[in-house]
């Protein structure tokens, strides 16, 4: 959101009205109004998702039927529901959603996916961050294909690849990266589906032809307990690192540490981490999901495998017997030419314009 602002209010359009949902009131309100921006806030607590929707939606009726807007886009799904809900009553037009949960309810809550059906019979226009997340929406939550627009996530290519030799100094030294070989990176919160427990079978493979390996599993999250234990029980402890959280500057000296990043999630509606790595020229193996079943190509931009460890084992062998520089640049321009924010921002206002009957 702070990267529209800037540019909306560089370029004059489009004029944004922001509705916060949030215990607190968001710092971003600051950031927003100084940039010529209407911020309203909503209180609010996903503690108490049914009662906590159902007291935001009349507010959110209420508020957009003062600001009359063109278009109303949401983005996650908590403001996505009494979003799309209080336009439809509020009879906006142009109805917006960016489905960047796709799979979550699927996988951790089924009893919520008929509200992920209810948002998108209510959307007008329905942007998949990824061609899965597309398929995903046809195929298992009965969307209308005519809605969906494929626009991929972006980034800045610059802030992601700012790399800090003394910070990689720091970090070398703190997660004793000399001397070891494979260095292989995981940044992803520790939830059933990212995957962690099929990595850590994956490192007892390797271990065993490459003695000097080492896995650094970036990220928090309630899982976190369990990995170590199982880290534990598999006798890794010296093979396996968590580094907790990175500050987010510090990232691209990160990735440059790594000689492999991995990652192992089931149904990624996105995943950052991909263009982030790939844009820092780190080879990737992956499962098939998210962005990198959008940009890698198995065996030239990356290695792609199933979500079990004998075949990520096998997938990081392939990786080291290739060339990991030139997988590494291949990979690197596939994220530069999907990737960027200046893609994103593109296709997000031609969303807005075809609906409008501007283009």
């Amino acid at each position: 959101m702070s990267w529209f602002a800037a540019r909306a209010s560089r370029e004059g359009s489009p004029r944004y009205s922001f509705i916060l949902m949030h215990p607190e009131r968001p710092r971003m309100i600051d950031e927003m109004e100084a940039y010529g921006f209407k911020c309203i806030w909503i209180k609010y607590s996903d503690r108490h998702r049914k009662r906590g929707i159902l007291k935001t939606l009349p507010l959110m009726w209420w508020h957009i039927l003062r600001l009359r807007p063109d278009v109303v886009h949401s983005h996650l799904f908590d403001d996505s529901l009494p979003a799309m809900i209080a336009a439809w009553a509020a009879r906006v037009k142009v109805r917006a959603v960016t489905k960047q949960w796709t799979g979550v309810h699927w996988l951790q809550a089924p009893r919520w996916v008929w509200t992920d059906r209810l948002i998108n019979r209510l959307a007008t226009h329905l942007i998949a961050v990824t061609g899965e997340c597309k398929q995903f929406m046809i195929d298992m939550e009965h969307a209308d294909p005519a809605k969906i627009h494929l626009v991929h996530h972006g980034i800045d290519p610059g802030a992601e690849t700012r790399v800090d030799a003394g910070t990689v100094d720091q970090l070398r030294q703190r997660f004793r990266t000399e001397g070891r070989f494979p260095v292989i990176g995981t940044v992803a919160r520790m939830i059933e589906w990212k995957g962690h427990r099929p990595i850590v079978d994956a490192a007892q493979v390797v271990v065993e032809r490459h003695p000097r390996a080492l896995f650094l599993f970036c990220g928090m999250g309630e899982l976190e307990k369990n990995v170590r234990k199982y880290v534990e029980e598999k006798g890794l402890a010296d093979h396996i690192l968590f580094t907790g959280r990175i500050p987010r500057p510090d990232m691209p000296s990160f990735y440059s540490l790594l000689d492999i990043y991995l990652h192992a999630a089931q149904l990624e509606p996105f995943g950052f981490v991909y263009p982030e790595a790939m844009m820092n020229a780190v080879p990737v193996v992956s499962t098939p999901t998210g962005a990198a079943r959008d940009a890698l190509e198995d065996g030239k931009s990356g290695i792609l495998v199933e979500r079990n460890g004998a075949a990520i084992a096998k997938g990081i062998e392939r990786l080291l017997q290739l060339d990991r520089h030139a997988i590494g640049q291949a990979g690197r321009e596939a994220a530069l030419r999907l990737f960027t924010f200046d893609r994103m921002w593109a296709g997000t206002l031609k969303v807005y314009h075809q609906a409008l009957g501007k283009e």
